[in-house]
């Protein structure tokens, strides 16, 4: 029960590796290489040996007629999910190439990691330069591994690259953005240039910018952006966010949590006792350990909050990360009775899953407040999560940053699975981490649609066709019906480990390499090719695919509960306990399927452009809503008399146009009730002439007169520039008479 119960709390957490060897440079089997003939590493059987022959025969020549020696690695998964660092190791390792010339090609790709990398050994710039090699993995290699066709993907890429050497010119030209050898380096250059800018700004301009890291967000107690602990004082130029006043110090009394007395029980319990927990939540605990605790104040002088309950301490209040945690242990207390079964008991596990930003309070503050306190249990693990990013930026919902559950809800319909696996995928468990728009629809249509929904739809609606919907009675298994059904009973072993251990990605990706593995069984069996000659034989291959279904069902449940339900519902059957994972006698031959219904949909490109447009317009209104509160600072004092020289009139502008070979100026001719005269104003980008004639404005009448591309100008139109950075006239609320003075 606890078991389950864990289970299904983390559907809206995140993801697991597949049950598939995980290679290392160290252990890949690259024997091959001692064979001048043999260049491709195929050691998960993912390429056709047909596919591994031809590719064999191709590079075998493209060495001996050319110099160039490619080495293909295709697998499952690579350790750490990174192709780049993998190929440098390989190359490294096997000294791929000549040794000295470095004339060796690595081309790498990982199916279930669903990354690859084409790098070329330093020998080879001249030969195939980098903009040639994008354009073949842009052009060739990609559209194919969309597809999932990897066998068509290495050859077609294989084939360019020997083109190429030969001569081929199909590849050459400018006519790709990417291939600018520049652009890149213009585009770095700049970024750090105006990086470095801001940075140099934000050192003069912000007031709450922390002095270790440079975030300008920082608060008055700690850094969200980097973890350090600050004070007020130690922020660079700190003011408060609702007034803009800078703080004064002032004699205060305060409480303090002796943490220094409870450094070594913490040291023994984290350091010693805890050392599976996670390495960004160990670590920091060290680090802080290491550092030496300090007594730590739980007071504030404050009119809100809880106000400290001793003798003395009128007017204080309780620091909120010291309140919180006690408001965990009352509102269980509210909840229910036994509350203290929760809190108290030794045969209770206690699990607090946190954002980074709190490592410290639930790590080293709160049960150093329980220790002190006695009688209360400690947490068994503390898996903290980084901190999830949206398209590039902090998440704020003071800002708006933010995807309100209650609009996603209603502008995506039936989809909560969705955002629940894309959540999950994409948890940032050991470092930031992303959410965008685009990974968004490309994992649904390129994941949930393109594996989890094309295997079970395909099961189903096999099984209505050729059986009525009746489930077909195994027959006799060959070779690869058992390494199928021992693959997927393989997978409950890690599925429950991830889980277990907190690695909820790796958990993810295990329930859904059920769904690859039932792909991969259907696509390699061909079940609507077979029946012409076996139909027997598709009724095993049929049974062997419900049942993969119907694993699918339980893996994916703590993740997608709604999907999981919903496969239930096609098959016809109640659920399964957890227990039954990896069995294949779920369901009874005989037994009547319901009506197969898609599991997904694709998500259209206009869907999402109307979520970035939404983004784009809240970010407007942020840098608005910013640049309003950047006031001018009030310029130096004048005398009445000195105001009093100024002429401001009402005038009526009679007429507008653009002045010739320019972008911001226009002439306009006013009435300024003293005369008509002719004024030289520079904006054009914010009104057509059109628009401006018949409008009343206010004129400096008697500034000095100034020639601008010939034309005489008399006067100034006042203006006045919003939030935005657009200009607005200023007018007459009424219609005036012109020549009115203002003043």
């Amino acid at each position: 029960m606890y078991r389950y119960f864990i289970i299904t709390l983390l559907f809206i957490l995140s993801a697991a590796s597949s049950s598939a060897r995980k290679w290392t440079p160290e252990t890949l089997p690259m024997v091959h290489l001692k064979d001048a003939t043999k260049y491709v590493c195929n050691p998960d059987g993912i390429l056709k040996p047909a596919t591994v022959d031809s590719a064999d025969a191709l590079l075998s020549a493209l060495e001996r007629d050319k110099g160039v020696q490619t080495v293909v690695v295709v697998v499952k998964q690579l350790e750490g999910d990174d192709p780049y660092s993998f190929g440098m190791a390989l190359g490294k390792r096997y000294g791929i190439g000549d040794g000295k010339q470095r004339t060796g090609l690595i081309l790498i790709l990982a199916t279930e990691d669903r990354s690859y990398q084409l790098l070329t050994g330093n020998g080879l710039e001249g030969t195939i330069p980098d903009a040639i090699s994008r354009r073949i993995q842009n052009r060739v290699m990609v559209p194919e591994l969309k597809k999932g066709d990897w066998d068509k993907a290495i050859s077609n890429t294989l084939k360019s690259i020997d083109g190429y050497v030969r001569g081929d010119e199909t590849l050459r030209g400018n006519d790709d953005e990417e291939d600018n050898p520049f652009g890149s380096i213009l585009v770095l250059a700049f970024t750090f240039t105006f990086i470095a800018f801001i940075y140099i700004l934000s050192l003069q301009s912000n007031r709450r910018t922390c002095p270790k890291c440079g975030n300008d967000r920082a608060y008055g107690d700690q850094c969200e952006k980097c973890g350090s602990t600050l004070s007020p004082d130690e922020l660079i130029d700190p003011h408060s966010a609702v007034s803009g006043s800078v703080p004064v110090k002032r004699e205060t009394k305060h409480w303090y949590l002796p943490l220094d007395q409870y450094e070594e029980f913490l040291r023994e319990w984290i350091l010693e006792g805890h050392k599976e927990w996670k390495s960004n939540v160990y670590g920091q605990c060290k680090s802080w350990l290491d550092g030496g605790l300090q007594p730590r104040a739980v007071s504030r002088d404050l009119d809100w909050g809880i106000p400290v309950p001793v003798e003395g301490a009128e007017g204080k209040v309780l620091y909120v990360w010291f309140d919180a945690p006690i408001g965990y242990i009352s509102a269980t207390k509210d909840l229910t009775p036994d509350w203290e079964t929760y809190w108290k008991s030794e045969d209770t596990k206690m699990v607090h899953f946190i954002g980074k930003d709190n490592i410290v309070f639930h790590c080293i503050v709160f049960p150093s407040m329980l220790k002190a306190h006695g009688g209360y249990i400690l947490p068994e693990n503390v898996p903290a999560n980084e901190f999830l990013n949206l398209e590039g930026d902090k998440i704020s919902t003071s800002r708006n940053w933010a995807v309100w559950l209650h609009e996603y809800l209603e502008e995506f319909p039936g989809k909560e699975d969705v955002l629940r696996y894309v959540l999950c995928a994409n948890a940032p468990e050991t470092k930031d981490n992303d959410f965008t728009w685009k990974d968004f629809q490309a994992r649904n249509n390129n994941e949930l649609v393109a594996v989890l929904g094309n295997f079970v739809n395909r099961a189903l609606v096999l099984t209505r066709k050729y059986y009525d919907g009746e489930v077909p009675a195994c027959g006799e298994l060959n070779d690869y019906d058992r390494q199928t059904v021992g693959e997927v009973a393989a997978v409950k072993a890690s599925l429950e480990s991830n889980i277990e251990h907190y690695h909820f990605r790796e958990a993810l990706k295990d329930a859904m390499n059920i769904a690859r593995i039932g792909n991969k069984y259907l696509a390699d069996t061909e079940p609507w090719k077979v029946v012409k000659t076996d139909p027997q034989r598709v009724g095993t291959i049929l049974n062997i695919a419900l049942q993969i279904t119907a694993n699918t069902a339980i893996a994916i449940e703590p993740f997608m509960p709604f999907s999981a339900a919903k496969i239930l519902k096609m098959l016809s059957v109640e659920k399964f306990g957890w227990e039954q994972l990896g069995t294949m006698d779920l369901i009874a031959a005989g037994h009547k399927i319901g009506e197969p219904v898609l599991l997904f949909e694709k998500i259209e490109d206009d869907v999402i452009q109307r979520q970035l447009d939404k983004l784009a317009a809240t970010k407007e209104a942020n840098a608005a809503a910013e640049a309003a509160q950047q006031f001018e600072p009030q310029k130096d004092a004048i005398s009445f008399d000195d105001f009093q020289k100024m002429d401001i009139r009402v005038s009526t502008i009679l007429a507008a146009e653009k002045v010739a070979k320019t972008k911001k100026l226009l002439k306009l001719t006013v009435d300024t009730g003293i005369d008509q005269r002719e004024i030289v104003s520079g904006i054009a980008e914010y009104f057509t002439p059109e628009e401006l004639v018949g409008r009343q404005v206010l004129v400096l009448v008697n500034l000095q007169p100034r020639e601008l591309k010939g034309i005489l100008s008399r006067g100034m139109i006042l203006m006045a520039e919003d939030a935005s950075g657009k200009l607005r006239l200023l007018s007459p609320n009424e219609a005036t008479n012109s020549g009115a003075v203002v003043g």
